[in-house]
């Protein structure tokens, strides 16, 4: 789908509640780190990124500062004690959304929410009053009595439940208002079928697995990646030299739209290539007037923390200044350690190397200077 597409207005409760023992994390699995950041925080980004103009987060009582620290900085969101069981914490999810025509209701520990699955449910609230993303069943099925196989189901009537679940806010409301069943339900189309209200089926998708085990945390990301960085900027007089995060003096300086640190940009270029995440012009376009004359350390920062983000930690950089003046080695120290602090690694990973183009081309020629970088990264 394009996500360009405009979503009718929806608001969300994410279910954050639960104890999540079974993931064998030191904490609850909601709040663990999964592919670089809390497994909440996935779908949690991803809604906003739909447009939800609200999000409740259903955490577990007493887990308010854990909650924070993983939604750090994400705007719309309001915390929400859960209760005694996800029937309850739903409920109570609900109750704290202010006003909304419609609803999606997600279980945190399903972290890779597609655009397009969000798009199929919003899509059949046009017509009915709830809709929930389904599988196929392709294993057959036996039943089982007593650890003796009793019988066989039809698999072909019988569909595996995702979620989220999305619904028209009044009536899901009502519905969990009006529930006098199991208070373990677990799913809030149940709910609603028993105030009878129709449940509209959409097409799910495979990777909105649930995180349950301990190995569901064990990487599946390839253990090494390695990305290549390349950048030129022209020299220029009246303009400060900017190397590596550490400024030089000397008769010229680089000319660029921000502080035209050619190293600086020559490696965000391969951390961002490692982890397939475009150059730096796509994320700092020079034709935005906010980067004009800005640091190239934010740029670097940046790039970190989208490193993290996908799963991976900076194994080690290979950073090869190429000019024929000013002279790197009196600097190459200083450099190690700036760019080693902005990538919070320890200075060992970082290597910072010179050299000239014997006077030939327009290193040579004292017109700009050259970096190469190379970074490796390594599965967090």
């Amino acid at each position: 789908m394009n996500d360009t597409v405009t979503l009718p207005p929806f608001a969300a409760v994410v279910v954050a509640a639960g104890k999540g023992l079974r993931a064998g994390q030191p904490l609850p699995k909601q709040f663990a780190i999964w592919r670089g950041k809390p497994v909440v925080r996935h779908s949690v980004e991803a809604l906003l990124g739909a447009g939800a103009t609200q999000v409740a987060v259903v955490i577990p009582p007493g887990s308010d500062a854990e909650a924070e620290q993983a939604l750090k900085g994400l705007p719309r969101i309001a915390f929400v004690a859960g209760g005694a069981t996800r029937q309850q914490s739903v409920l109570a999810g609900l109750k704290a959304i202010r006003s909304a025509d419609r609803v999606l209701i997600h279980d945190a520990a399903r972290p890779s929410l597609a655009r397009d699955v969000i798009d199929r449910l919003l899509g059949a609230l046009d017509e009915f009053p709830g809709a929930i993303p389904v599988l196929p069943v392709v294993d057959s099925l036996a039943l089982d009595d007593d650890g003796i196989m009793a019988g066989s189901a039809d698999r072909q009537s019988l569909r595996r439940v995702q979620t989220p679940q999305a619904f028209r806010f009044a009536e899901i409301m009502a519905a969990h208002r009006a529930w006098t069943g199991d208070a373990s339900a677990g799913d809030d189309a149940q709910v609603l079928r028993a105030a009878g209200g129709a449940v509209a089926l959409v097409s799910g998708d495979e990777k909105l697995t649930k995180l349950t085990f301990a190995e569901d945390f064990m990487p599946d990301l390839p253990p090494v990646r390695t990305g290549i960085g390349f950048d030129v900027h022209r020299l220029a007089a009246g303009e400060e030299l900017w190397l590596a995060g550490v400024r030089i003096d000397h008769d010229k300086g680089l000319a660029g739209h921000s502080d035209a640190d050619v190293a600086i940009h020559a490696l965000v270029d391969a951390l961002l290539g490692a982890i397939g995440d475009g150059d730096i012009g796509t994320h700092f376009p020079p034709s935005d007037p906010q980067w004009k004359g800005a640091s190239s350390d934010q740029f670097l920062a940046h790039a970190a923390r989208l490193v993290a983000h996908a799963g991976y930690a900076i194994g080690n950089i290979d950073l090869t200044i190429i000019c024929e003046a000013p002279k790197i080695g009196p600097h190459r120290p200083a450099m190690r350690e700036r760019l080693a602090g902005l990538l919070g690694v320890d200075t060992d990973r970082v290597s910072v190397k010179a050299t000239t183009t014997e006077r030939l081309g327009f290193t040579g020629r004292g017109e700009g200077i050259a970096a190469q970088a190379v970074a490796t990264l390594v599965r967090n």
